[in-house]
């Protein structure tokens, strides 16, 4: 009998998951219609920050619970799935086109932001000081990313007569959802996520312990992805709609909540120790992870957009699988590379 509710928050989970990654995203986008914002803001402030949520309460309560190494480990394990694991599954479902501003300004800001972290956890213990640094870090930040954001939309919009035509389409076009609706969708899209994302893990954890799996194995597999689901299921539902701002919005802005904000916030409740495997091993995947989204989004004699083509997807779901297989055998004694322990 216990099997069969597991089998069913399984189904279920990943049916609302799926539904409610598309209310979500629908309603991420007629947020920023409606304010005519840039859907790549909307993706880093309101989806990153949204999808990073349950990371940033999960790391906070871990700090506070007397296990602080474990926020370490949620915030940069989810860096790497985020870039590795789905937007490698994201390309391949659909390449995904970045826009120039976002080569020159958002992704060299998370790698400074990335760099910056891995600064203050060098010498194996980030203090108060250090995570009050960090937060002031972020404010700043983001000050900076969402200003030049702004100015970008005001140099590109079209003159004043034409912009008060578009305004007014926009208010009267059936196609572009009211704002209430829009918020709705957003709000209630994101709290479903979240909540279907967490009863599909409860059942999958279930029924692999049901069948023998061990504890181990399981956490770092279905465990590991399943915090991840939240950004994996908006990123597959908006690459769908074409909608590629708000994918790469969402990545890059969950990145640099949980460099940051979730490391910092944990770091001010309880000072952390740092594992060496974080400093020779999660660190510097997260910093060439994030190395690899510049160099993948160039291509030469195209001034406009970069792309992010399948086969680069494929690469990352490849990193992926060694960066997971190597932490399985760290568990079990035998490290396929024994220098990244």
């Amino acid at each position: 009998m216990e099997l069969l509710y597991y089998c069913i928050a399984l189904a279920l989970g990943l049916y609302v998951l799926i539904w409610s990654a598309d209310k979500f995203v629908d309603g991420a986008s007629a947020v920023a219609t409606r304010l005519g914002m840039s859907k790549l803001l909307v993706g880093m402030i309101i989806v990153g920050f949204g999808t990073s949520a349950p990371e940033m309460l999960v790391s906070a309560l871990a700090s506070y619970g007397g296990t602080p190494g474990i926020a370490l480990g949620n915030a940069f394990g989810s860096n790497i799935a985020n870039i590795a694991l789905i937007l490698g599954i994201t390309v391949l479902i659909r390449p995904i086109f970045i826009e120039k501003a976002v080569i020159t300004r958002e992704i060299p800001i998370l790698l400074f932001a990335t760099l910056a972290a891995y600064y203050f956890l060098w010498d194996g213990m980030l203090s108060r000081f250090e995570a009050v640094l960090m937060l002031i870090l972020f404010a700043i930040i983001m000050y900076f990313s969402i200003s030049a954001s702004i100015r970008e939309e005001k140099r590109q919009q079209p003159c004043e007569e034409l912009r008060r035509l578009q305004e007014e389409k926009v208010l009267v076009d059936p196609e572009v959802m009211p704002m209430k609706n829009a918020i709705f969708c957003l709000i209630i899209g994101l709290v479903l996520l979240i909540a279907s994302s967490r009863a599909l893990v409860w059942g999958a954890v279930g029924i692999a312990a049901f069948i023998g799996i061990s504890d181990m194995i399981i956490g770092l597999t279905i465990v590991a992805v399943g915090t991840s689901l939240p950004e994996l299921a908006s990123a597959i539902s908006a690459t769908r709609k074409s909608e590629h701002s708000l994918v790469i919005g969402n990545i890059l802005g969950s990145n640099f909540f949980n460099a940051l904000a979730v490391v910092g916030i944990a770091g001010v409740i309880k000072p952390i120790p740092v594992e060496y495997g974080v400093l020779v091993r999660d660190m510097p995947l997260n910093i060439l992870l994030t190395l690899s989204l510049f160099l993948f989004s160039i291509r030469v004699g195209n001034q406009v957009q970069g792309i992010i083509s399948r086969f680069e997807g494929i690469v990352m779901l490849a990193i992926y699988v060694i960066y997971t297989f190597q932490l399985v055998t760290i568990v079990l004694g035998k490290p396929l590379f024994a220098f990244l322990v």
